[in-house]
């Protein structure tokens, strides 16, 4: 009688379990063994993903996952008493649940819009290893005729498992057996014991052919190791793709009955390689031959695998001692030279490859060419800037064109980034060996890095003594002062500008309550900004004074217009600082220019006032020319500060107080009134308040002032009061 498309396709898969059980019980590893019944599940259903979910004490846990639906693994694990118990006992399908089943995992499986999915329990006796999770992203009709079938599978599938864990048991018993049985051969080559190997194979199975694939982790893939037995047969790999199952690549694995059988070799539980025989002279390989070559391989599988070892130990000790001499080399040059010429030349002749070393901020400072050409070289230096500040990682690499990867370190000391390392890596092998030379080259290129920085520390202490005693009301050795400037081959005779520099730190450096960790953080960034100044023109002269950074600049640098030469240097700087991810806000205030040496303390202090002014006034400008600030010029000429303070206190002290904690800022609401020439409209719109609420305001101070804000004379006076504020009141008064 014809049978139904149904029922032929229920004897198709229950002869696909049948056929699948039988090949669970070959794995000698659970993994394995899992993973087999995930692919052949995947591949004979047509589902969209397939789970293992194991059952660990009080927990369930994803195993193994193949397909879609990886999202459903990150709510793993799930508690087995928050789960339904018939997971563990029968099939579980869709249509068997709704979002009121008590059950976790089937609700997240519902919330995941799966469609179609069945459970497998995995159970031998009182044994539950867990369950298999079969899934369609569609729905799929299911077959419930197959639902004790899929059961007694799963029994199949416990008992495989639980093969695969006794034949993992016996595997580590006799490996101290075979360790102390065969570790004294460890003197013997690999190619010896091959030789031996296959030798033997070949004459006691009657093959006329006899080889070792071994086992090369980090290519993926079973290579050929010579010397074979018998007749000669072109060497060639076997790429591992993706499937592990070594019977997918040799298809006589432990199979006898056909003209070539193979055997694996294996160590602590892990396949190293195969025993592989072809060509029986006469009829084919037995299952006596399959226990020849399985004695053979138990036997020899360590020693082989000593042999390689040992080869292994004497290329590595090799490479150390290469190494160790590369290294005096690099020390040498570090002692002898005070660039890194020498040390780039070196290390691309450790690696053979092209290397280059950055500065801090990506600059190349050496390098070496080996199979890059100059416009190579450009490219490189581009992409590897683009990576490095966008993914600052502590080690990154990145591809120039097709098939050449470039490898980026960082070269750090003291706890600071001083340079960067970027080598050629094109199929390069990162193992052990490799890390161990990048180590030994970044710290070969830290220590040179660090000598420089201690040589321009030296210098950059000399210079700040120097530019303390230029700029003084009173200058006690003018001989002295020319002397240090002709070190610094400065002529301080030219025309200058007196520029002076602030760093206040962003909200989370303000948060650092060490005062010593606050101040390191201003020097880190001090340092950078030298080294980008010095970048953007090496003429001008930057020194430390105290909290403050003084720029002298030559004058003729500035061109016809001042404020563009310095809007531009102030905007190079914010950019380095935003480059670093950093929030910090810089002022800059620019004195005047200088004819003699006294003119330079004359520029220094009107630089100070100008950086007052520009941190309370024009703080979204940044910078601020002392010549260009108006009225601001005139009132620096006041020689009686404290008449100014007094002047400061008479007009403004009752808001200052006023103010000081309190959510209403009457001594900005003034600021901004006068600063709009009275315009009510204007002065509530800047200060987001309604027009009443300013009414209010002003009314409070007229009276707490005892003025009236309509009256000129008045509003002259707390205009000059302001100015006056701006100039001598320090930072630490600042209200606004």
């Amino acid at each position: 009688m014809e049978l139904t498309k149904r029922e032929k396709l229920l004897q198709r898969l229950e002869n696909h379990l049948r056929m699948t059980a039988r090949q669970l019980v070959k794995f000698d590893t659970e993994e394995e063994t899992l993973q087999f019944l995930i692919d052949s599940f995947r591949s004979e259903l047509k589902c969209d993903f397939v789970g293992i979910v194991r059952k660990e004490d009080h927990l369930f846990t994803s195993k193994v996952w193949s397909g879609s639906g990886t999202t459903i693994i990150d709510h793993f694990p799930l508690k087995v008493n928050e789960c339904s118990p018939t997971l563990l006992n029968k099939s579980l399908a869709f249509f068997k649940v709704d979002e009121h089943t008590k059950c976790n995992f089937t609700k997240l499986l519902i919330d995941k819009k799966i469609s179609t999915w069945f459970t497998v329990p995995i159970r031998d006796g009182s044994e539950n290893y867990g369950f298999c999770i079969i899934g369609f992203l569609n729905f799929v009709p299911l077959l419930e005729e197959m639902d004790e079938v899929f059961v007694e599978f799963g029994k199949d599938v416990a008992v495989a498992l639980s093969l695969s864990k006794r034949k993992e048991w016996q595997k580590q018993k006799f490996k101290g057996m075979e360790w102390i049985s065969h570790s004294l051969s460890i003197d013997n080559s690999i190619d010896q014991v091959v030789e031996k190997v296959v030798e033997g194979a070949g004459k006691g199975t009657d093959a006329t052919f006899a080889c070792i694939y071994l086992y090369n982790e980090k290519e993926n893939c079973f290579v050929f190791q010579p010397p074979a037995f018998g007749t000669e047969k072109e060497a060639m790999n076997i790429s591992v793709e993706g499937n592990y199952v070594l019977k997918k690549y040799f298809p006589y694995l432990e199979t006898p009955g056909g003209q070539q059988l193979t055997i694996p070799l294996v160590m602590d539980l892990k396949t190293i390689g195969v025993l592989h025989v072809e060509n029986k002279e006469t009829g084919v390989f037995t299952k006596e031959d399959c226990e020849i070559l399985e004695l053979l391989s138990s036997h020899v599988a360590t020693m082989i695998e000593n042999a390689r070892l040992y080869k292994n130990e004497i290329d590595h000790k090799q490479r150390l001692h290469n190494l160790l001499d590369y290294q005096q080399s690099l020390v040498k040059e570090t002692v002898e030279r005070d660039n890194f010429d020498g040390i780039t030349a070196t290390l691309s002749e450790l690696f053979s490859r092209s290397v280059i070393l950055f500065d801090r901020f990506m600059r190349p400072i050496a390098y070496q060419l080996f199979d890059l050409n100059e416009d190579d070289l450009q490219s490189l230096i581009e992409l590897a800037t683009l990576e490095v500040f966008q993914k600052k990682h502590r080690e990154l690499f990145f591809s120039v064109d097709e098939g050449k990867k470039v490898g980026v370190w960082p070269v750090d000391g003291g706890g600071e980034i001083l340079g960067y390392l970027a080598i050629d890596s094109t199929n390069e092998r990162i193992d052990d060996f490799y890390r161990l030379s990048i180590d030994l080259a970044r710290n070969i290129s830290s220590i040179q890095f660090i000598k420089q920085k201690l040589v321009l520390d030296a210098k950059e202490h000399v210079k700040d003594s120097f530019i303390n005693k230029l700029l003084v009301k009173e200058i006690e050795d003018e001989e002295s002062i020319i002397q240090y400037a002709n070190l610094f081959n400065w002529n301080l005779f030219n025309e200058h500008r007196v520029a002076v520099l602030s760093i206040h730190l962003d909200e989370q450096g303000q948060q650092i309550m060490n005062i010593l960790e606050k101040q390191a953080k201003i020097t880190s960034l001090w340092d950078q900004i030298k080294t980008r100044l010095l970048m953007y023109d090496k003429e001008i002269i930057i020194a430390g004074k105290g909290d403050e950074y003084i720029l002298l600049v030559p004058a003729d640098r500035e061109g016809k217009n001042a404020k563009v030469f310095w809007s531009k240097l102030y905007e190079e700087l914010s950019k380095l600082l935003k480059l670093q991810g950093d929030s910090s806000q810089l002022y800059l205030g620019i004195g005047g220019k200088t004819d003699t040496l006294k003119d330079y303390y004359v520029g220094y202090q009107q630089a100070v006032q100008a950086l007052n002014v520009v941190s309370r006034r024009f703080s979204d400008i940044g910078f601020a020319v002392f010549d260009e600030l108006g009225s601001y010029t005139v009132l620096h000429h006041l020689k009686d500060s404290e008449v100014a303070m007094l002047f400061i206190h008479k007009q403004l002290e009752a808001l200052l107080q006023y103010s000081e904690g309190k959510s209403m800022d009457l001594f900005r609401t003034l600021r901004v009134y006068l600063s709009h020439n009275g315009s009510i409209k204007d002065t509530s719109e800047e200060l987001f308040i309604h027009r009443s609420s300013l009414l209010y305001r002003l009314e409070k101070i007229q009276n707490l002032l005892h003025v009236n804000l309509d009256s000129s004379e008045d509003r002259f006076d707390l205009m000059m009061a302001y100015k006056l504020y701006d100039l001598y009141y320090t930072n630490t008064m600042k209200k606004s």
